[in-house]
């Protein structure tokens, strides 16, 4: 929460409730112990020493240094894609994860959290007719279409469906490329899987029709009879028709949703069945400036954790678990709950990540005021609630949501704040007025 600016007009509020922002620290989320204690003595090697740091954490940061170029923080990394036994460690981790389907460290890139920009850097090829088109899911995250207009590729939306829990259609999919066709050549499919920002998972069923991948919140599915479902696995499990042909990008990233390291910028990106000659030009990309080191160290952690019978698995678990049961319970049961209750608003159940999107069935006279106005209805309504409750929203439009309905568009972490506030101080109607 931030202090409210005065401008000189008397609002009913003291404070501004931000429920839009993407930042799980931001939000009131307390950072994992263990990684900061392993980053504290990786920058101040001094602290190997203190005794009042868990041993293993200061046994995992002395290594971490040894695996950096002079044994220190502030050298470059060994190779322009990252610090090669971190891209075991992740190799390692990708392997488990996937039941054993084999994962190659030299198919890891870090970067510094530009991993999507990079790629459609890559992806971007013709003009008019023959420019790459890219199937991009509505509602999308909200900082996609920007990326993909500035690396010079074409936007081809496809709906997903609300009705079914935010799924793909394949028909929808069909009908989407019919659409581009003469518009632009389609090469790739993008899906969030769990979704951002509808909070869906994925099923095995469909998994194999996508190619770009954003998996960051895949430590974060929590929906009943629900779970994370490799896309990477699905392929492999096919014929090698597709198995060894489909090309695949993968991301993940410690801003996910229980390290939520986002200052950080850390990420990867694993390549599978990429051209030679095109995995050797994405790894130039990286030459001029080889990915920082420390949010390297903090992959690290994130991938391999402390293991049962090592001093800091108690409370590294604990700190996990706690964060599990406030997305679980106040996300897809709460939250969801007391959405639904609301007047003129439903929600689909969130399954994973840290989103929920609530739908809005706003009144005749506030649509044709936006009109008016020249703004959408679902921006209205945002701005209606910031100006006179100090709730800051997102609105659905904002993720590219294109049908009758309207959204808003809050993040997890400060949506289980704004119900507790909502819930202490009974203000309740503010939701009435703004959709009766």
């Amino acid at each position: 929460m931030a202090p409210a600016i005065c401008l000189g007009v008397t609002k009913p509020f003291q404070q501004v409730i931000d429920v839009s922002s993407g930042d799980p620290h931001r939000a009131g989320m307390a950072p994992m112990s263990f990684v900061r204690q392993v980053l504290a003595v990786c920058l101040y090697p001094e602290l190997l020493t203190e005794k009042s740091l868990p041993l293993d954490a200061r046994q995992r940061a002395q290594k971490l240094m040894g695996a950096c170029s002079g044994g220190s923080v502030g050298s470059y990394s060994l190779t322009s894609c990252g610090i090669p036994c971190i891209q075991k460690s992740v190799a390692e981790f990708i392997m488990r994860r996937d039941g054993g389907v084999s994962s190659n460290p030299e198919d890891i890139i870090f970067s510094s959290g530009s991993q999507k920009t990079m790629v459609l850097h890559l992806l971007a090829s013709g003009e008019g007719e023959t420019q790459t088109g890219v199937l991009t899911p509505r509602p999308c995250p909200h900082t996609l279409p920007p990326l993909l207009d500035e690396a010079g590729v074409t936007l081809v939306p496809y709906q997903l469906m609300e009705d079914r829990g935010w799924t793909v259609d394949l028909d929808e999919l069909h009908q989407a490329l019919k659409t581009a066709r003469g518009r632009c050549e389609p090469r790739a499919i993008y899906i969030s899987n769990p979704g951002n920002p509808t909070g869906d998972v994925a099923s095995k069923s469909c998994s194999h029709q996508f190619l770009v991948l954003n998996n960051v919140y895949q430590d974060s599915v929590y929906g009943q009879e629900k779970e994370f479902i490799s896309y990477k696995r699905v392929l492999f499990e096919m014929d090698k028709e597709y198995s060894e042909t489909v090309e695949l990008v993968s991301f993940h990233s410690i801003s996910s949703a229980c390290m939520g390291e986002a200052g950080l910028r850390g990420g990867y990106m694993e390549v599978i069945n990429m051209d030679p000659a095109v995995n050797k030009y994405l790894r130039s990309m990286q030459d001029s400036s080889s990915p920082p080191v420390l949010p390297q160290l903090a992959l690290e952690i994130m991938v391999n954790p402390p293991t049962p019978g090592q001093p800091s698995y108690k409370m590294y678990s604990q700190g996990k678990s706690k964060k599990s049961i406030i997305m679980g319970v106040y996300l897809s049961e709460r939250a969801c709950e007391f959405l639904n209750d609301l007047p003129g608003v439903n929600c689909q159940p969130g399954m994973g990540g840290v989103f929920l999107y609530p739908c809005l069935h706003l009144p005749p006279q506030m649509i044709e005021e936006a009109k008016m106005l020249g703004v959408e209805a679902d921006v209205l309504y945002c701005q209606k609630l910031l100006e006179e409750e100090g709730i800051c929203l997102g609105a659905g439009c904002e993720n590219g949501h294109e049908d009758p309905n309207y959204h808003i568009s809050p993040i997890q972490e400060p949506l289980v704040h704004l119900i507790l506030f909502l819930i202490k101080f009974d203000i309740y109607f503010i939701f009435y007025f703004l959709v009766r």
